[in-house]
């Protein structure tokens, strides 16, 4: 008998993201910096090198195949500091995202602005973060979002339940197997919905972004298996998918179970971690049209949750944090260590003194502080994951990053609590 299965539909959606490093900070520089703790020749340099090697061709190919393919669509989530540095390094990498979000098949997701881990520590503060970034992507770009990437695709029930109250309509989480529990990642879930206490509720309020929230949030979560053969194991020799063709990958797509497909992962995997000579961009020009072949169809989550918002049945109930990094999907690689919990402990500490103050300069250097990656450097791990911390990491170790980050807290506390004094002085007089 003929096999009528329908193939699952594809969701593509790329992180686009770079941290401000830090200088190389010494102890004898603490009192003395004024706040001035970022390495702009080094920022500059890795965005530059980063923007020639995959934003302007990855994105130069992408237009093409939003062109040439009336019904692709892909997603990007733009983190509020990588648009930053479009300002200062790189209008024309802005621009290219601009051209491609003007298509109408172009999705940009939420997120916190300064790729923080705001949603583990500070309520108010995750929730003005996410704000700041829908107001940033309305002004850049003209649209507003209407689902939700947390950092790192950091999740858990309560997360959800404040996205969907300030008005998002789906939220992307990590396919992770124990929560799973021999479940397909294929299936948009629903979180379980319930109430928070009233201050909690008064805050999210404040910064809701739509203003009609859901009863219940769509989630999506990534397929990694499928995603890692693409952002991970592309170029790997040794694997039993190598080459791996545009073709093949769509047969694999169109064999799996479920409705959609999420394929999730860096956009730096088109030419920074896979570089060119590795077949990876003749392998994504080649995709859509392998896709079309095998009748799967591109949609972007918006439209993922739309069409599915009505079937939602099944719970994905996640009581503990997970999220999309190293092997134990969880919060190891931010929090697994004693210089990790010193600097997150430091750094979110300083939250009252700071919005007391009210410097919107210095509340912007203490949130660029807060971003995840300054926290996964430091992480201390071996073996499989030690290898990508060290890979993505602009330091010689994680004891190098910690020297450099604690000493750049060291020196924006004695200049917060100076600023503070002053406006208890001001305010007395």
């Amino acid at each position: 008998m003929k096999n009528t299965k329908m193939p699952p539909a594809v969701c593509f959606y790329f992180q686009v993201h770079q941290p401000y490093r830090l200088k190389d900070l010494r102890i004898t520089d603490v009192g003395t910096m004024n706040s001035a703790y970022f390495d702009i020749e080094k920022n500059r340099s890795v965005f530059r090198k980063v923007a020639e090697k995959c934003y302007l061709p990855a994105n130069a190919l992408m237009l093409d195949l939003l062109e040439r393919h009336k019904d692709f669509r892909i997603a990007y989530s733009l983190s509020g500091v990588f648009l930053d540095q479009c300002r200062e390094y790189g209008e024309d990498v802005l621009e290219s995202f601009r051209a491609l979000v003007q298509t109408g098949r172009v999705e940009l997701l939420g997120e916190t602005y300064y790729h923080s881990l705001s949603a583990v520590f500070s309520l108010s503060e995750f929730c003005e973060q996410v704000s700041k970034h829908s107001e940033k992507i309305r002004s850049l770009f003209g649209v507003v979002p209407t689902v939700f990437r947390n950092t790192e695709l950091i999740y858990n029930n309560e997360i959800a339940n404040i996205v969907r109250l300030l008005g998002f309509k789906g939220i992307l989480a990590e396919g992770v197997d124990r929560l799973l529990a021999g479940r397909s990642p294929n299936v948009v879930y629903r979180a379980p919905t319930f109430d928070f206490p009233l201050d909690w509720q008064a805050t999210i309020k404040r910064y809701r972004i739509h203003s009609r929230p859901l009863k219940t949030i769509s989630v999506l979560l990534k397929n990694y298996r499928l995603s890692d053969d693409i952002a991970f194991r592309f170029s790997d020799k040794s694997w039993v998918g190598h080459p791996l063709m545009s073709n093949v990958f769509a047969e694999w797509v169109s064999a799996s179970e479920g409705s959609t497909v999420n394929l999730f992962m860096d956009y730096e995997t088109f030419g920074e971690h896979q570089w060119a000579e590795t077949g990876i961009f003749e392998f994504l020009r080649h995709l859509p049209a392998a896709f079309k072949t095998s009748g799967i169809a591109t949609k972007n989550p918006s439209e993922v949750v739309r069409s599915s918002v009505k079937k939602l049945q099944d719970t994905l109930d996640a009581h503990h944090l997970i999220s999309w990094a190293d092997t134990e999907r969880d919060l190891s690689a931010w929090r697994s260590n004693y210089l990790q919990e010193a600097a997150l402990t430091g750094i979110y500490a300083l939250e009252p003194a700071v919005k007391t103050i009210g410097d919107p300069v210095l509340l912007d250097i203490w949130r660029k502080l807060q971003t995840s990656d300054h926290f996964y450097y430091l992480c201390t791990k071996y073996w499989n994951d030690g290898d990508v911390h060290k890979y993505f990491s602009p330091y010689e170790s994680p004891f190098e990053a910690y020297r450099r980050f604690s000493h750049a807290l060291a020196d924006l506390k004695l200049i917060i609590e100076r600023a503070l004094e002053l406006v208890h002085k001001t305010s007395h007089s």
